[in-house]
Formats: structure tokens, sequence, C-alpha cells
């Protein structure tokens, strides 16, 4: 199977505008007593609130997952698949990489917390390197439904995306006037599942005419000057600790016409945008990034914290004004040397991607499933352990957390040990997937895994954490 490029330059160019976006909005501040405040940029310059129109592409990681995992699916059920064999597949691209990250951050807050690093700076930075851990549970979730979902899809085609889509405004409705709780969460599976399920669409031929990708374009983006200008809801895409209303905390309505409106302009686009893709030169400048998809995802934040030790705690930086002039111009070396960190970080982690690979090899047998609820407590025992770091991060109250660490290590063994058989075993047509960078060891279109931009206020702080949300 020819791979779609389109895909992977969308998973690439999502990292691109996840990881300078990030980068862009964190601003360090040295305090007189030697410590480090990352004040927020949206809430103190409220105009930075319309930037995020152009860096929240979650939209795009979905659109693309749906696509892929839409294709793999089709194959794997052609083939005579067991889903349950998909899902823990699915699942383990995303657990080996992500408890490989996790552990190591985990030790080092033990660490740190064992010889006495103040517990302000701890909360700060294991909030900051879990923050992203968001994306990872909604994903989970839309990969563990996907054989439902894409059954809907083969019997009902866009009904389904549609019916979601009211669904997700009647519940928003009820959070935003009702002030209901909790049924709000069912809008994080239901408005980026509205993208999922389009994937489906489009990948089917669905949405080939221009007609409903012009209708998407123009019909999502006058909703949301809609939901913005007359409706209840902020410009800002991401979360702003002084808003009464959010439009990610849950993902909102305005959110969702943002997303139909986006999938129409990928839509439009795609033609060109594979032209232009098919010429070598271009597509040897987008693979690498896609390839590295998932280790720059969870990884992206380590050399912010790097040069926050570097330059700031040795009084190196320079300081102008906080969202100054000056403060801007060097937003760029900011941006440089933030970048040349995270290459050196990624080739630092090769012998590590290539581990992880051999690793899910070796417990990726696609045999039959011999305790399918025993591997779909795990699956939601690692939901709710990454929900938990997302939201507190990995030292809430500047403490090492036992529990989250212990809870996400019984999933994934879990999900690890419920299945049997041999490689051997697999249907035919369904390749491996690199974890790290590299080369797939088959060539087929496969979704990204990642980011959006959250802060956070905690007590007097806040704190300002970056674009976040796969493999």
């Amino acid at each position: 199977m020819t791979r779609d490029r389109y895909i992977d330059f969308l998973r690439a160019l999502a990292i691109c505008l996840v990881v300078l976006g990030h980068w862009l909005i964190t601003g360090l501040v040295r305090q007189p007593d030697g410590t480090i405040s990352a004040p927020e940029l949206l809430a103190t310059l409220h105009w930075t609130q319309w930037l995020t129109l152009g860096f929240q592409i979650m939209p795009l990681f979905f659109l693309a997952g749906g696509y892929a995992a839409g294709g793999s699916w089709a194959r794997w059920s052609a083939a005579s698949g067991e889903a349950a064999v998909w899902v823990r597949g699915r699942a383990l691209r995303l657990l080996l990489p992500t408890a490989a990250y996790a552990g190591l951050v985990l030790l080092a807050v033990a660490v740190c917390a064992g010889v006495g690093v103040d517990p302000g700076t701890l909360a700060l930075v294991g909030w900051a390197l879990g923050m992203q851990f968001w994306f990872l549970p909604v994903y989970l979730l839309l990969s563990a439904l996907t054989p439902a979902l894409h059954a809907a899809h083969r019997r009902w085609g866009l009904l389904v995306p549609v019916a979601m889509g009211v669904v997700a405004v009647v519940a928003d409705v009820l959070t935003v006037a009702a002030h209901t709780p909790y049924v709000g969460l069912v809008d994080y599976v239901l408005v980026w599942g509205v993208p999922y399920q389009l994937g489906f669409c489009w990948r089917d031929g669905l949405l080939t005419p221009r007609q409903p990708q012009l209708a998407m374009a123009a019909g999502g983006a006058a909703a949301f000057a809609a939901l913005v200008g007359f409706g209840p809801f902020p410009v800002s895409l991401i979360l702003v600790s002084d808003e009464t209303v959010s439009n990610t905390n849950p993902p909102s309505a305005a959110m969702l016409a943002w997303a139909v409106a986006q999938t129409g302009l990928c839509l439009l686009l795609a033609p060109a945008a594979r032209r232009l893709l098919a010429r070598d030169r271009v597509w040897r400048s987008v693979r690498p990034v896609g390839g590295a998809s998932m280790t720059l995802y969870l990884w992206h934040m380590v050399p912010v914290l790097v040069l926050a030790a570097a330059l700031y705690l040795t009084d190196l930086a320079p300081e102008p004004a906080y969202g100054a002039g000056l403060w801007w111009l060097l937003r760029l070396p900011w941006l440089l040397l933030l970048s040349t960190v995270l290459v050196g970080l990624v080739l630092l982690l090769r012998p590590l991607e290539r581990g992880l690979t051999q690793a899910y090899l070796r417990t990726r047998p696609d045999g039959p499933v011999r305790r399918p609820v025993l591997g779909g407590l795990g699956l939601v025992a690692c939901v709710v352990a990454l929900a938990r770091w997302a939201v507190t991060g990995f030292a809430y109250q500047g403490r090492f957390q036992p529990l989250p660490a212990l809870l996400f290590a019984l999933g994934a063994a879990l999900v690890v040990l419920a299945v049997s058989g041999s490689a051997a075993d697999r249907p035919h047509g369904v390749g491996n997937v690199q974890l790290g960078g590299g080369r797939p060891a088959q060539a087929e279109a496969v979704e990204p895994a990642l980011p959006e931009v959250q802060v956070v206020r905690r007590g007097e702080t806040s704190y300002t954490v970056g674009f976040q949300e796969k493999r």
C-alpha cells in the first residue's frame, strides 16, 4: 500500500506548530528570591489570544488519525482479525513510549523529592512535563471505540459525525447554561470524535466533492464567529485561567465549529498539497518530522527546563519587560536555542526509540485475546492515570505521587499480557510501525500523536503550558 504523504504532512505540520506555539508563549521570569516563574501570557496580553487561531490544530490530529485508523481497521477486519487484538496493538503504540517517558520523569521526581528540592519548583516542573498527557486518554478511548465507530460509519456515513456534533452541542448547552456538572466530559470524546469520524468519511470518498468541503470551511468559520461574537465563548482556543467559559475544558461548541472549518480547509488544500509532496525533495524534509512525532510530542518541554536552568538560574538570560518589544524580539534566539537542544535530545534518544520498537514487536503478538475484560480494565486504568497526570502533573503539591504511577503500571501490564499467540498469526496486510524516529516497517498512513496549549492557575501563581495532543 502506498503511504499517503498528505497524512504525514499534516502530522509534521501539527507537531511543528504545537512545539513552536508552546515555546513561543512560555515566557520565564526570574524572581528576586532566585526562583523562576512562568506568567500566563494569554491572560497578561489579551491580544495574544488571537494567535491561538493559528496554533490550535488539534482537529488535524484527529482528522488524520481517523483517516489512518479507518484504513487500518478496514484491512484488519477484512482479514477476519479480532477487534480486541487490533485495539490492543494501537494502544501499545502509545503506551510503550509513554511508559518510558513517564518512568524516567517519575524517577527524576523521586530523586528530586528525596534530596529536598523546593516543592513549588518541583510541582511546576512536574506539571510542565505532564500537561501534554491530556491528549492520550482521549485518543486511547477513540482508538478503543474505532471498531464500533467504523461500523456506524459504514452504515450511516456522514450522519454519524453530524449526530455526534448535535449531542456535543446539547452537552455544551447543559454545561454552559445550566451548569450541569460532569456532562461536559462527554464532549472530550464527542467534539474530538467529530474530526476523527470525518477522517473515515474522507478516506472513503464521502468528502471528495468540493461542495461539502466549502460548506464545512465557510459554515464552520461562520458558526465560530457567531459563537464568539454573539455567544458566551472566548476567542482563545486554549484555556485561559481568568475566563469563566473555556473552549477546551471541556471542548465547546465553538471548538467544534473551528474543527469543522479546519477540516473543510484541509480537504480543500489536499490536491495541491499532494502534488507538492510528490516531489522527493519536499517529502524528504517532511518525513523525518513525522517519523519522530511521538518523541517530539513527549519530550518537547524538556529543552525549556534545560535552558531555564542554564540561562535563568545562572542570570545569563537578558530579561526585558515581559511582553515588551525587545522581549518579543528575543523570542527568535529563544526558539533557535530550544530547537538546537531538542534536535540533540532526539538524537540522544535514538537508542531508546530502537529499543521501544523491538519491545513493541515482541509484545505485539496478535493471537487471540485470552482475557479481553482484563485488557479493557487495563486500558481504563491507563486512561485514568494519564488524565490524572495531565491535570496535576507528575509532582502534585511538590511530592512524588505513587498511586497514578502504580495504576498506569498495572494498566499497561494488563494490556501487554492480555494476548496469546505469535506475530505469525497476524492477518496479512497490517504492517508494523516505528514508535520513534525512522522508517516504518511497512508503508501505510499512520495517525499522529499529539497537541494544544493549556494554561492552569495553581494557587497564586499562573503556569503557562503549551500546545499539547499519536500514533
